[in-house]
């Protein structure tokens, strides 16, 4: 008869109310050695929550958690340094290194600086990281600035400073690793964190990749409004079925077919010329009304500089932008009177106003239609938002909370919707899903090809392989700011994609 096994962490019963809405209702999770236990759940479904009562950055109202050797925990007075004792160790997607510091510094910021006769003891601080790299199979040089590792060793070293007093029973828990991560690097961490939980080493993954999930884990639990709906071995699940379990329904497809128009208008909507602008040089491209145009490459490729390029908020050094035949000026107003709309990379910081509300944020680039004698119109905004979450299937309990309280999906939806109340004739999206579930990626999609065959020229730039291989009409690949290829019909797959992101040619 086998022994069972004992977990390395055990929560029960974890609620946590903002308000009147409940966001988790008595989820449970268990984590035992050596396995990766991936948290899975639509945006919204209450996995960040979860995640910020573990750490102790939020106080449940209810629940407990129990690590070997210790008293069991009551959550609701759980904070950061009790998250610690209990052998919680976190990296997040912003991995908190200072990319001008080498690695060895980094790891002193967090582990303090040894001395030696009132000095800095530099030798014993690198011998020391040089250990812990090794134990961790990095073949990483302490003294290596942080900005010039590759994307996937910033993670690892990221993971050994989490890992570096070597207390047993630790439990590492990795928050959305590889949402920057360019493809191939996505590989290098996989197989590193399997390396670790070969060797013992407990891990809770988050993630909204499918892919990841499936590869990496053991198990998972799969969230759906606050509720744990099904935990069971990876084993058991492939791709669709892991996400109709988040979804709670079935799910036919991710990406809508495509339907460009037979017949391309002779003159496109958007055409870039010889574009020398930051790491670009003398870049080409066009998109036409119906159509969706993917820019892929590498990170440092021009991917986003691109598309800032197009909506006036980089001057281009030399080269011409046309939209509808007419020369594009370089300023944000000039683009946004022409039809241009730019959803960024970086939600956070440059989409999102995050003391308004979910309706003055879905309604700030169109004001205007607000308005009368210059007096705002908080009906007709409502009106809109309410559109807009309909349209979107926004998940939103009060259209007057914050905006900061919805999910990054729902987010993400809001900032979308701002841009097409505009009815752009070119909209620009750069990285649209990153962090944004398998759900509302769907509705996403979808919404994309319906303003497409509507008649605008949509242009999305990202780092996910799948996501241009599977939505867009043609790519345009980047290497090192130049055009590498041009991609069309069976040309648009990602073998294709990934391999004329290393070419060493340019497209002709």
């Amino acid at each position: 008869m086998t022994t069972p096994r004992e977990a390395l962490l055990h929560v029960e019963d974890v609620h946590k109310s903002y308000g009147p809405v409940p966001v988790l209702k008595g989820v449970h999770l268990d984590l035992y050695p050596g396995e990766v236990h991936a948290l899975a759940g639509g945006n919204g479904s209450g996995k960040s929550t979860l995640i910020k009562v573990l750490a102790g950055i939020e106080h449940a109202d209810a629940g407990t958690l129990r690590v070997p050797g210790r008293p069991t925990t009551d959550l609701a007075g759980f904070g950061a340094a009790a998250s610690s004792r209990a052998g919680l160790r976190f990296v997040h997607q912003d991995l908190g290194l200072v990319l001008d510091m080498t690695v060895a510094e980094n790891f002193a910021l967090s582990r303090g600086f040894p001395a030696r006769f009132g000095a800095v003891a530099w030798s014993r601080l690198r011998r020391a990281v040089a250990d812990r790299l090794e134990r961790f199979d990095l073949a990483v040089d302490p003294g290596a600035r942080v900005a010039s590792l590759r994307p996937a060793d910033r993670t690892m070293v990221a993971v050994a400073r989490a890992l570096a007093d070597d207390e047993p029973g630790q439990i590492l828990v990795l928050d959305e690793p590889t949402a920057s991560l360019p493809h191939h690097e996505v590989d290098i961490l996989l197989d590193a964190l399997a390396r670790r939980a070969a060797k013992g080493q407990a891990i809770l993954y988050v993630s909204h990749r499918l892919a990841e999930v499936l590869s990496l884990a053991h198990r998972v639990t799969v969230l759906r409004d606050g509720t744990v709906a099904e935990s069971r071995p990876t084993a058991d699940l492939d791709g669709l079925g892991l996400a109709e379990l988040i979804a709670g329904r079935s799910v036919e497809t991710l990406y809508p077919a495509r339907a460009v128009p037979t017949e391309k208008p002779e003159r496109p909507v958007v055409q870039v010329r010889e574009l020398c602008a930051g790491p670009l040089r003398e870049v080409s491209m066009e998109a036409h009304a119906g159509e969706i145009v993917g820019v892929a490459g590498l990170l440092g490729s021009g991917r986003s500089t691109l598309l800032r390029s197009l909506f006036g908020a980089v001057v281009p050094r030399s080269g011409s932008i046309t939209v509808e035949g007419r020369p594009l000026p370089p300023s944000v107003r000039a683009a946004m009177r022409a039809g241009v709309a730019l959803v960024p990379e970086d939600r956070q910081r440059e989409a999102l106003f995050g003391d308004l509300s979910v309706v003055r944020n879905t309604t700030i680039a169109t004001l205007a239609r607000h308005t009368r004698w210059s007096w705002l119109r908080p009906s007709s905004e409502r009106a809109a938002t309410r559109d807009a979450i309909d349209d979107f299937a926004i998940r939103v309990p009060a259209p007057a909370q914050a905006i900061t309280r919805l999910s990054g999906g729902n987010q993400q939806k809001v900032v979308l919707a701002r841009w097409l109340q505009r009815e752009p004739r070119v909209l620009l999206l750069d990285e649209p899903t990153q962090g944004v579930d398998v759900l509302a990626r769907a509705d996403i999609y979808r919404r994309l090809r319906e303003v497409a065959v509507g008649g605008t020229a949509v242009v999305v730039a990202s780092s996910d392989v799948e996501e241009l291989a599977n939505l867009c009409d043609r790519v345009v690949v980047l290497r090192a700011g130049r055009v590498s290829a041009r991609l069309r019909g069976t040309e648009v797959a990602i073998p294709a994609i990934v391999r004329h992101s290393y070419a060493d040619r340019e497209a002709s």
